[in-house]
């Protein structure tokens, strides 16, 4: 799999986590390019290297997707159940029906431009091979009709011409624009001590997610992937995703986390009573009032905004950035604040505090799917 592949997958499942959070109903789907020339190439073994059929290349990836990557979906939709239930035939005649397509140079024609596009578009060639796109309507038709209220799609960098005539195909239906999302993942590029890494040193052909996370580890791997706008271009840089120091963003953060356990664990306080959830309670607070300490509760009190903004504007790299705020106020707080001290009601509000800490930072380390170590 590439590196852009592990980009839109990570991506797809943070926003997920993020989603549930705020509340919705979320149901998690996987598009399955079964059909077509590349499809048909594969069966032929027309590529290059091992000939495996398209059915063991794609159980293949879904075993890396969901043992190695951690992402897990309710469905993995086939585009060919859409020939083989008819469904593409159908929303074609319909389209046809509703005079909402046209033969013309022996192909036949959706009146994209009618709602908004740039152009026309060819839905079955003068040949009659039906294209992608007669695919992409009958599946978009197949979800409403399953009663989904909003869809999100993530798709590659390669698909940013199709938003167009998707939005017009929204359009056409009957359905409201405001119900659909597309989300375009910006290419990967990897970098090692400065300069970019294109070649696998084993393989000596690309480098693959599988061998990056190899090399990095999950964890490292999914934040990296989690920092930047997705529409902007990702640069991983390898050096620092090898970092065992606070340098690397991902020990900085999981190395607060630690460092509370280890406290909780010094105050004899068990993990029984670790809130899970966003909402806590800070004891003797009015003790509490070194900048450090006040600080770290601004942090806090931050966190069901950015799962309320994250829910509303899809930015998942707000998650990560938030990771790194809050353990960066930990940090300070934990320099310049002793917790365990013979004032027993400060140290009980400091440990309270550290308590809601710590579950806010699980809580965020779950949103992107990584893991808590209580001790590094």
């Amino acid at each position: 799999m590439t590196l852009g592949n592990g980009r839109g997958g990570f991506c797809g499942d943070v926003l997920s986590n993020v989603l549930e959070k705020a509340g919705y109903n979320v149901f998690r789907e996987f598009y399955v390019n079964d059909r077509g020339k590349q499809v048909e190439d594969l069966k032929k073994g027309l590529y290059k290297g091992e000939k495996r059929t398209a059915l063991q290349i794609q159980k293949e990836n879904q075993k890396i997707i969901t043992k190695k990557l951690k992402i897990k979906f309710d469905v993995w939709f086939s585009e060919n159940s859409l020939y083989k239930s008819k469904e593409v035939d159908k929303i074609l005649n319909w389209l046809k029906k509703k005079k909402l397509a046209y033969e013309k140079e022996g192909a036949l024609w959706f009146k994209s431009s009618k709602f908004g596009d740039d152009k026309d578009r060819v839905l079955v060639k003068a040949d009659g091979e039906k294209t992608y796109f007669s695919s992409d309507i009958a599946y978009l038709k197949n979800k409403f009709k399953r009663g989904f209220d909003k869809l999100v799609f993530f798709w590659g960098a390669d698909h940013y011409g199709y938003i167009g005539r998707m939005k017009a195909v929204v359009k056409a239906l009957g359905y409201k624009k405001e119900q659909v999302d597309f989300i375009i993942m910006q290419m990967v590029r990897l970098f090692e001590k400065g300069k970019q890494v294109r070649m696998s040193k084993r393989t000596g052909t690309y480098i693959t997610l599988e061998e990056l996370i190899d090399e990095v580890g999950l964890d490292v791997a999914r934040f990296f992937f989690l920092t930047r706008n997705s529409g902007s271009h990702l640069n991983f840089d390898l050096s620092l995703a090898k970092e065992k120091s606070q340098k690397n963003p991902v020990y900085y953060v999981q190395y607060a986390y630690a460092r509370i356990c280890n406290i909780l664990k010094k105050s004899q306080i068990t993990n029984s009573k670790l809130q899970t959830n966003s909402k806590f309670k800070i004891q003797n607070s009015k003790l509490l009032n070194h900048s450090s300490e006040l600080d770290l509760i601004k942090q806090l009190i931050r966190f069901p905004e950015i799962i309320e903004d994250t829910a509303k504007d899809y930015q998942v790299q707000r998650i990560p950035q938030y990771a790194i705020d809050l353990a960066e106020s930990f940090h300070k707080f934990y320099k310049n604040c002793r917790v365990l001290t013979e004032d027993k009601e400060l140290s009980q509000a400091r440990l309270s505090l550290i308590l809601a800490t710590q579950s806010i930072l699980k809580n965020t380390l779950d949103l992107m799917g990584l893991s808590s170590p209580e001790k590094m």
